[in-house]
């Protein structure tokens, strides 16, 4: 198929922009369960045009976006200008994405998202969004998206772990805490998390180790018409929460440790078979390097049926206030 005059589906919502045509809201299926109703709204972008869109944040006591939040909201924005091929907009699948976190964006300003097209060849689309406030990016990422096709298959093999639901559910730890940030994240975390052994809330882990196991899942039920563009944009969304804290274990640090300052800088990600945000998935994680103020973390995501669906990648800053003194 030439790639020479290809309507996309944005193309085609977008000639109704007078609203007499189609709808120019993305289309994401809503729920009345909370706090997961609000990040699926979040998820639901405003179109400009074909290639520009406008979203919203959720809130944060910090007053800054969650970046998980702003990745998936790019990947869908970029995901809206793929072809249309043969009727099927979804025939192309996200399977990775690289981007670097470039400010702090602020919630209550309302966020920008430009694609650019990058390529749309027989096999794979690339895309690059940059997400805007104030006239600069906040984030700028590249994805790209295949079609589905046949060939060798290999996975990593997940390790034994315990079942998720025999382990302490950090919401339920959060929920029982009289603390103003636990009580902010047990009644906005859309996702539940279950440490495999000692979880770092509170205090650093008894042995100093740069790997970690833990379980994570939406916190009530995906609904109807989720596809599988958007859970993996939900898996994005919630991973970004959990992918340093191995380098706070090998380094015998919390969340509460002291002026304590942590910052994604740049993430990857590569999808490699269908998952559901909505079922348990285990991350296996570590940390190989941290130096300079940055540490480095990868994680494999598999589902409870042992499928390998995901690999990530992400450095941050983490920096503590004897580092500097210590220097």
């Amino acid at each position: 198929m030439s790639d020479e005059g290809v309507e996309t589906a944005a193309d085609a919502r977008v000639a109704g922009a007078d609203g007499t045509g189609p709808s120019q809201v993305l289309d994401v299926p809503t729920t009345t369960d909370e706090p997961l109703a609000s990040v699926l709204r979040a998820l639901r972008l405003t179109r400009l045009g074909p290639d520009e869109f406008s979203g919203t944040s959720l809130p944060q006591l910090t007053g800054r976006i969650y970046g998980g939040q702003v990745l998936a909201q790019s990947l869908l924005a970029a995901a809206d200008t793929l072809p249309d091929d043969g009727g099927n907009p979804a025939s192309r699948q996200l399977h990775s994405t690289h981007g670097y976190f470039l400010r702090p964006g602020r919630v209550e300003e309302p966020i920008t998202f430009a694609v650019e097209r990058l390529h749309d060849g027989r096999s794979f689309s690339s895309r690059r969004t940059h997400a805007i406030q104030r006239g600069k990016p906040i984030l700028s990422l590249i994805s790209s998206y295949q079609e589905q096709q046949p060939g060798r298959d290999h996975a990593s093999v997940m390790p034994q772990t315990p079942d998720p639901e025999t382990l302490p559910s950090a919401l339920e730890m959060f929920g029982a805490m009289d603390h103003p940030v636990a009580k902010f994240l047990s009644s906005t975390a859309a996702f539940d998390l279950r440490h495999v052994g000692q979880d770092i809330y509170l205090r650093p882990a008894e042995e100093p180790t740069d790997r970690q196991m833990l379980w994570m899942r939406a916190r009530s039920p995906l609904p109807d018409g989720i596809t599988q563009l958007q859970h993996r944009a939900l898996l994005a969304y919630a991973c970004d929460q959990v992918l340093l804290e191995p380098i706070l274990r090998r380094h015998s640090l919390s969340w509460r440790t002291e002026g304590l300052s942590m910052a994604s800088l740049d993430h990857a990600m590569w999808w490699h078979r269908p998952v559901d945000a909505g079922t348990w998935l285990l991350y296996v994680e570590e940390s190989p390097s941290a130096h300079g103020g940055r540490g480095l973390t990868f994680a494999r995501v598999f589902d409870t049926g042992g499928s390998h669906v995901a690999t990530i990648a992400q450095e941050g800053m983490v920096r503590v206030p004897l580092d500097a003194r210590d220097g």
